[in-house]
Formats: C-alpha cells, sequence, structure tokens
C-alpha cells in the first residue's frame, strides 16, 4: 500500500501490515526525433560482424548446409524429395487447370518453388508449391481479366489459338497473343504483385499478422474454398465445356450451368472419371490407413495418369470421343519476362488477399511442424521466403505458391531432415520438363479434375468434426461455420475477410459479456474467488469484494457500471431518488398541522410506522455495505471512458456514504489511473484516501474495515 497524503493512524494502529512496494522509476520518453535517429543509427550501421549476420539469417541455407550430417539425414532427404517429385508431377499439371493456366505452368512452378524456398525458407519440413485455395483464387483472376480483355471462354484445355488477340491488349510486345499467353501473362502479373506484397510486409516486419489468422478461420476458409474447387471441377468430370462464371454466388450459378447442360455429358469423359474415382479413394484410404507401415505413400496418382494417358493415346478418345486432353507440353524453359505493369491496378486488391492467404498458411504449417520438431522458425524470414518464392518465379511464367499440407505430411514421413529435399524434387521435377512433359499429350483432363476433387477429401472431412467443435467451443465453431459458409456460398476472398471481422467481434463480444462477480473470502487463508462457484466462502459485514474479468474501455465502460450495480445491489440513482422521496414527505409530516381530533397517541405511532419504513428502505437497500472492494486482476487495461467510470463509481457510492477502493492494479492500469487523474489527493476536499493503492484484497478490506469503525481516526462516513 502507498499513501501519497496523509497518513491514517487506524491502519496504522492495525497488527496486519500492508503491502507496500515502491515502484522503479520510469525512463524518461524520448522525443519521437529521438526515436527515429536511433533506429536509423541502429539498421543502418554496417561492420562485418552485422553484415555476416543479416547475409546467414537471409539466407538459411549458409547456416545448415555446412553443417549438414550427410551420413544420417541424406537418404531421409533423398527419399522424401523423390516422393514429392513423383507426387508433384501430376499435381501440377492437375493444379495448372484450376488455376486455368496450361500444364506447363504448373511445373514451371512447382520446380522453382521448391529451389528458392530450400534456399531462403527456416523451416526444415514443409513443402512449398501449387496449393489449391491459391490456384482457386489466381483462377478467378485471370478468368475474370480474360473476359474484361474480350477473350471467348475456354473451349479446349491446351488449344486456345482460335481468339488471339493483339497484343496492345494485353501483353507488353508487339506480337501476338492468344488466350493461353494472356492467361498465364494475368497470372504471373497477380504472382509478382502478391509476392511484392509479402517482400514488403516482411520489411515492415509485419510477421505477427499471422496471429490473427486463428486456426478455426483458416480451416473453415480452406474447406469453403474446397466445396467452390469440387463444384468448378464437376464440368470437367462430366466433359461439360461452360465457362467459369465470375462475381458472387459462383457455387450457386455453376451448379446452375451444370444441371442446364446436363444433356451435353461426354459419355467418354464420364466413364472414365468414374473409373478413375473408383481406382483413387480406395488406394488414397489405404495410404491413409497404412501410412505408419508404410516407409513412403504408393504414388497411385502416377499410376493412374500414365495408365489413363496410354488408353486415351491409343484409344483416340480426342478425336473419336471428343474428349478433353491436355494437349502440348513443351519441354524445357521459356525466357523471363516482365509482368505486365498496365495490369496491376486491376489486380492488386485481389493480390494483396491472396498474399494473406499464402502467407498465413505457409507460417501456420511451418510453425506447426518446427514445434514439432524442436526447433524455431522465424515468421519474417518465412514472408522473405515465399515472397521470393512468387517474385523471381513469376518471371518465368509461374503462378502463386504456397506451403502444402498434404504434400508436407508426406515429405516429413519419408525422412525429410532438411530442405535439401526440396533440391531433389527440383531434380524430378526437372527431369520432367526436359524430357517426360510432351509424353503426357493425351491425358484427360477429367483425369486431372479427379486428381483434384480426390486431394480434397481432407479438407471435405472437416465437416465431421464439426459436432465434435461445437461441443468444444461455440465460438470457434461459428468462426468456422461462417468463415466456410460465406467462402462457399458467397465469395471466396470475401469469406477470408468475413472470417477476420467475425473473430474479431468475437474478442469484443466477450468483453461484453464480462460480469461483475462478487467475492468471498476462503476459510483457511486469505484468498478470495466467486461467491457463486465454490462452497464455504465467506464474507465481510459492511464490506462488499467484487472482481471485474475484462479491461475497461469505452466499449463496455456502461456495462461495467451497470453490473456492479446490478450485483451490488446497490443502485446509486435509485438510492438517490428513494432517500429523497422519503425525507421529503417526512420533512412534509413534521411541518404539517395536527389535524383536530387526532389523539396524541395516534400520532405517535404513525410517525414511528413512517420512520421505521425509512429505516427498513435503507437497511434493504444498502446491504449493510459501507465498502466496496474492486479487485482489478482481471483488468487488463483502462482507457480514458473506463478511468472516468471508476471514478463516477467512486462519486455515486460516495453519495450514498459508500468508500469505494481498488485492489491488486497491474502496472499498466495504475499508469493509467494516474494519468487519467482517478488519484487525486486534493480533490473534493479528501486528502489521503484517493492515493491508497492496495496490491492484495486482504490489505484493502482491512483498510475500509477500519475506515467503517466508529470514532476511528480515518473515520468517513461510516
Amino acid at each position: 500500500m502507498l499513501d501519497g497524503g496523509d497518513c491514517c493512524t487506524a491502519v496504522e494502529a492495525d497488527p496486519h501490515q500492508p503491502l507496500i512496494l515502491e515502484r522503479a522509476e520510469k525512463e524518461p520518453e524520448k522525443k519521437w526525433h529521438t526515436v527515429v535517429s536511433d533506429r536509423v543509427k541502429k539498421h543502418c550501421s554496417c561492420s562485418p560482424e552485422k553484415v555476416k549476420s543479416k547475409i546467414l539469417s537471409f539466407v538459411p541455407i549458409l547456416q545448415w548446409l555446412p553443417h549438414y550430417k550427410l551420413k544420417d539425414w541424406i537418404l531421409g532427404d533423398i527419399m522424401s524429395g523423390l516422393i514429392v517429385g513423383i507426387l508433384l508431377v501430376p499435381q501440377s499439371i492437375a493444379y495448372s487447370l484450376l488455376a486455368s493456366q496450361d500444364p506447363i505452368y504448373g511445373l514451371y512452378t512447382s520446380f522453382f518453388s521448391s529451389i528458392i524456398y530450400a534456399i531462403l525458407g527456416s523451416s526444415r519440413h514443409i513443402s512449398v508449391g501449387i496449393f489449391g485455395v491459391l490456384c482457386l483464387l489466381v483462377g478467378q483472376v485471370v478468368d475474370r481479366e480474360l473476359a474484361l480483355a474480350g477473350y471467348l471462354p475456354e473451349s479446349s484445355f491446351g488449344s486456345n489459338n482460335s481468339d488471339a488477340l493483339l497484343a496492345g491488349q494485353g501483353n507488353s510486345s508487339n506480337v501476338e497473343c492468344d488466350r493461353s499467353c494472356y492467361a498465364i501473362t494475368v497470372g504471373a502479373t497477380v504472382t509478382f504483385t502478391a509476392g511484392i506484397y509479402q517482400v514488403l510486409m516482411g520489411l515492415l516486419q509485419v510477421g505477427f499478422v499471422s496471429v490473427y489468422l486463428s486456426d478455426s478461420l483458416l480451416s473453415g476458409f480452406a474447406t469453403g474454398a474446397s466445396l467452390t474447387i469440387l463444384t468448378s471441377q464437376i464440368k470437367y468430370l462430366l466433359g461439360l465445356k461452360i465457362p467459369r462464371p465470375q462475381g458472387w454466388f459462383t457455387l450457386f450459378k455453376t451448379w446452375y450451368s451444370l444441371f442446364t447442360n446436363m444433356a451435353k455429358t461426354n459419355i467418354c469423359d464420364l466413364i472414365t472419371s468414374l473409373v478413375c474415382l473408383a481406382v483413387l479413394i480406395p488406394a488414397k484410404e489405404l495410404n491413409d490407413r497404412f501410412k505408419s507401415k508404410l516407409k513412403a505413400p504408393i504414388p497411385f496418382e502416377l499410376f493412374v495418369v500414365i495408365i489413363a494417358t496410354l488408353a486415351s493415346h491409343f484409344g483416340h478418345f480426342n478425336s473419336e470421343y471428343g474428349s478433353g486432353v491436355a494437349g502440348d507440353i513443351p519441354t524445357g524453359f521459356l525466357p523471363p519476362q516482365l509482368p505486365t505493369w498496365t495490369l496491376i491496378p486491376n489486380v492488386a486488391v485481389d493480390a494483396f488477399s491472396i498474399a494473406i492467404v499464402g502467407f498465413a498458411i505457409t507460417v501456420s504449417l511451418s510453425e506447426m511442424f518446427a514445434k514439432k520438431h524442436g526447433y524455431t522458425v522465424d515468421a519474417n524470414q518465412e514472408m522473405y521466403a515465399i515472397g521470393f518464392c512468387n517474385i523471381l518465379p513469376s518471371f518465368f511464367r509461374c503462378f502463386t505458391t504456397s506451403a502444402a499440407l498434404t504434400k508436407t505430411l508426406v515429405k516429413e514421413s519419408t525422412g525429410c531432415q532438411t530442405q535439401m529435399s526440396g533440391l531433389v524434387t527440383a531434380i524430378i521435377l526437372l527431369l520432367v520438363l526436359l524430357v517426360i512433359a510432351p509424353l503426357f499429350y493425351s491425358l484427360q483432363k477429367c483425369v486431372l479434375a479427379v486428381i483434384i476433387v480426390v486431394n480434397l477429401r481432407g479438407a471435405l472431412r472437416k465437416f465431421r468434426d464439426v459436432p465434435r467443435m461445437w461441443r468444444v467451443n461455440k465460438i470457434d465453431a461459428s468462426i468456422w461455420l461462417i468463415t466456410m459458409a460465406t467462402s462457399a456460398l458467397v465469395n471466396t476472398e470475401l469469406g477470408l475477410l468475413v472470417g477476420v471481422l467475425v473473430s474479431a467481434f468475437f474478442v469484443l463480444g466477450r468483453t461484453q459479456q464480462a460480469q461483475v462477480l462478487e467475492l468471498g473470502r476462503a476459510a483457511s487463508r486469505e484468498h478470495y474467488e466467486n461467491v457463486s462457484s465454490y462452497h464455504g466462502l465467506q464474507t465481510h459485514f459492511g464490506v462488499a469484494v467484487f472482481r471485474y474479468g475484462a479491461p475497461i474501455y469505452y466499449a463496455n465502460q456502461s456495462l461495467f457500471k451497470k453490473s456492479l450495480y446490478k450485483c451490488a445491489n446497490l443502485k446509486p440513482v435509485k438510492e438517490r431518488a428513494q432517500r429523497l422521496k422519503f425525507e421529503k414527505n417526512k420533512n412534509q409530516e413534521d411541518t404539517e398541522e395536527i389535524p383536530k381530533g387526532m389523539s396524541e397517541d395516534k400520532q405517535n405511532k404513525e410517525s414511528e410506522a413512517s420512520s421505521s419504513v425509512i429505516l427498513m428502505l435503507d437497511e434493504k437497500s444498502s446491504r449493510n455495505v459501507r465498502s466496496l472492494v474492486i479487485d482489478c486482476s482481471g483488468i487488463l487495461f483502462l482507457d480514458t471512458a473506463g478511468v472516468n467510470a471508476l471514478k463516477e463509481v467512486r462519486k455515486d457510492y460516495r453519495e450514498l456514504a459508500v468508500e469505494v477502493v481498488l485492489a491488486q492494479c497491474n502496472t499498466s492500469v495504475l499508469d493509467s489511473l494516474e494519468r487519467g487523474g482517478y488519484y487525486d489527493s486534493k480533490k473534493d476536499g479528501e486528502v489521503g484516501k484517493n492515493n491508497m493503492i492496495f496490491y492484495t484484497i486482504a490489505d484493502a478490506v482491512s483498510y475500509v474495515q477500519n475506515l467503517n469503525v466508529p470514532n476511528g481516526d480515518c473515520d468517513n462516513k461510516s
């Protein structure tokens, strides 16, 4: 207890000595130009050690590669890199379809991202490459820009030369750019812009934003996007050639188009889709069930792709039955190309949401596996890594990448130790790009769609967890459901924004629902808890102890006062009104003339009855409470409105001769009270009382009990 005013003799005579702490002196606040100058000197100063440290932290491979344990790690890294590379071949081709790109660009994307993340990434285990949700978001932007540029809806995958437009409509060169060319131009520009956002966020050290994207939010968003992805692939399973709808409610628009065009189903594609589904779904289940016994998952997808390609080639599915195929997949690499600067304003908003999603997924997975394996990752370095995984590949006609859970799990389970496995994966993809890619010419699009649909099983299984999520935490379940429904039914990007807003709303809502609780003292020791939650707690005569478990700020300060007045059963406004009313009636009775014919005994009886009514009302309303102790241990902070609310509470109760003191305030609350003038020793003629600071509830209770002692040195209005 600290007393900034006169000492109270009643407290000094108390054998219970209150806790006294002396606050440490604060460092004087620096002026803004001094702060800026210090930071500039800190970040701009240069020394050999600092340069070396910066380089090593920015390029993590330089830290772990010299210490690489060749005998212990190389076998696991080669095995995991080989398996992931084999799985990535069909998936890269398939997810190109989802991003509205030719198959070769999916292979480019996986190749470059594997190399760049191995060099710049701080996680040892995650696999960075194509990710279904990002492919969907990129594909939506690409289709929108194609429509705005005047390109006709796609008629077949890989053969879009019939609708060429002049380069002036979408390309910076003076050559013609067909639909496929313009599609990857848009995709690469979106990717470049998203990467710039991510690198800028890394430079500004805002990697902490990932903490605002909760697991329930990201899971709901991914599940909602998975429903949209599933719907978008149905047309390929049926062999229908319908354009992807734009704007909001694309799920309903897509299903409407599917039902209206159902009669045009390609029987060859439908049969192929059903056969592939009948093979892949049980095969995937077997892999999941026996993953603990298998050293590596069996690459059923690759087997299906090879068999389906051979069947399509020798069965002439494209020429005889009109089945859509992947088409020509060239070998080698195209020369680098700058993004189209004029497109950046059109895609800037979309690129920002894509950048946030990609970064959030990457950081979440990297932190998850780092915690599991006992090392740390740097969120800002992850921002740099994923940013450059988008910026640099965008010059080679790649689309947006991030970490992917499925491939990361495969990578970890097959013995991955470092990002050397990512380099092995890149070698496998390089072999495909240089030699094998043209062999997939006859691969049907419906087979690629089946691969995408089968890989959505994990996200769609989340629906089975909803009842359990609801039982565990209704708020998290609500965030999941709202984010999922908005992402799937309204708009994918809007789902992410709505999820963030709903999460913030629930956080604020919890501060609005906090209630003041009355506390009682344990019988055996000086510990106070909620009297309605525990048995055997004792309350003090004339002293009520209350706790509020939330910050007091502008949004809930009125609710705090209402809750306190209700819990104390002592409402100042009502009390004052009733007391004034009875005092007024009493004064009127004293001044009225005695009615004629009324006996003196009858007059005395009526006066006694009136006085007893006033006394009974006073005792009932005040609960014999003469002091209130507010436990502030649950109040994290106060703003100006919160300080004013505590001032008003103290003033209202003082008018009823009830003293209010605060206990167990943290230093932040104490500083706010001091700055807000709560501890003003000269206010209202009071000296000393307003400056009492109590670090325990017991000290506060002992103090106010001494105040209530009749004729005590510190007695005041008791």
